[in-house]
């Protein structure tokens, strides 16, 4: 069979033979994405984004042609599937989360790449500021304000003095969002309690460890840590330890508070940028951006299950309330 790069230009040479118009035989563009895990957070990226390139008018096997795949969690296999890529040459790359977005930026400094999903794009060195980067790259942040995440969290649990974090050693968003909360926490009377898991399967002995040292665990969007939330979710049930998210996916998996960015959204708004791109424009000249979208959810079943009683006013605030 032959390949569909080749067959259009094959029907080009025809077109150009016949006078037709080589516009109505436009090869469609490639945009191709990749995540470092599915989990439903990167998910909700994903579809977003797909859902929004639809909206702006592009047509698959018309207009673009989609291609995907995820990197089950590993770096190594993310930097295989960008160097991949690029060998497809791809009209724009889109890159959700952090370790996937280094692996493909590290790879090339000429085809265009979005981000998404990535806490500090500055710290994780994807881009040099917030202004437009003059380079191949451009993307949307799903940072989140950590002062109001500690307001979350003595809202939740007043009287709490350590907070404790899973967290993934090796992943450059999880890393800045414990420095920063180190900074912060003190601030309001609190300390923050480590507890390493570089795989995923370490996630529920890291929770387990934080028993009868921390007052609540708060989950960042750390990638092994939402992979598998579940397993967080069966051990802090056990020992009635408070889970606080920033991904409000996590609220429906046993979180009983998240105040997060929606991913659908963000993945809309990567989709909006992506879809300039494909229009003509170069990321260097598209500023890097936050996510416009911040929720907050509640489950009144989670804080049962974990010796919490939710505050009325709290429960005012809240966009979505799980019963």
């Amino acid at each position: 069979m032959m390949h569909s790069k080749g067959l259009y230009r094959k029907l080009a040479a025809v077109a150009v033979a016949l006078g037709i118009s080589g516009a109505a035989l436009a090869e469609p563009q490639l945009v191709a994405v990749t995540s470092i895990v599915e989990h439903p957070a990167l998910d909700a990226v994903r579809d977003g984004l797909r859902e929004q390139l639809k909206e702006e008018g592009f047509v698959e096997g018309k207009d673009i042609t989609w291609q995907f795949q995820s990197a089950q969690g590993n770096p190594g296999t993310a930097a295989q599937i960008a160097r991949k890529y690029i060998g497809d040459k791809p009209a724009v790359i889109v890159a959700i989360a952090t370790p996937s977005a280094q692996a493909v930026i590290s790879a090339t400094k000429t085809i265009p790449v979005v981000y998404a999903a990535v806490t500090d794009p500055i710290e994780a060195q994807l881009v040099p500021s917030w202004e437009p980067s003059g380079t191949n790259v451009t993307g949307i942040s799903d940072g989140l304000e950590l002062t109001r995440q500690i307001e979350l969290i003595k809202k939740v649990v007043p009287n709490a003095k350590r907070v404790g974090i899973v967290y993934n050693p090796g992943e450059a968003n999880s890393v800045v969002v414990n420095t920063e909360f180190k900074k912060l926490l003190p601030e309001h009377g609190m300390e923050l309690v480590e507890a390493a898991a570089p795989r995923t399967v370490d996630v529920s002995s890291a929770t387990r460890s934080l028993d009868g040292k921390v007052d609540l665990i708060y989950t960042s969007l750390d990638n092994n840590v939402v992979s598998a939330y579940e397993s967080m979710v069966r051990v802090a049930d056990s020992l009635k330890i408070p889970l606080i998210a920033s991904d409000t996916d996590s609220v429906a998996r046993g979180a009983i508070a998240a105040l997060g960015v929606n991913y659908t959204d963000l993945g809309k708004q990567t989709g909006k940028v992506v879809a300039r791109i494909l229009r003509g424009e170069k990321p260097g000249d598209i500023a890097s951006s936050r996510s416009e979208n911040v929720r907050l959810f509640l489950s009144k079943k989670s804080a049962a299950s974990q010796g919490v009683e939710l505050p009325e006013a709290l429960l005012k605030e809240a966009d979505e309330v799980l019963e």
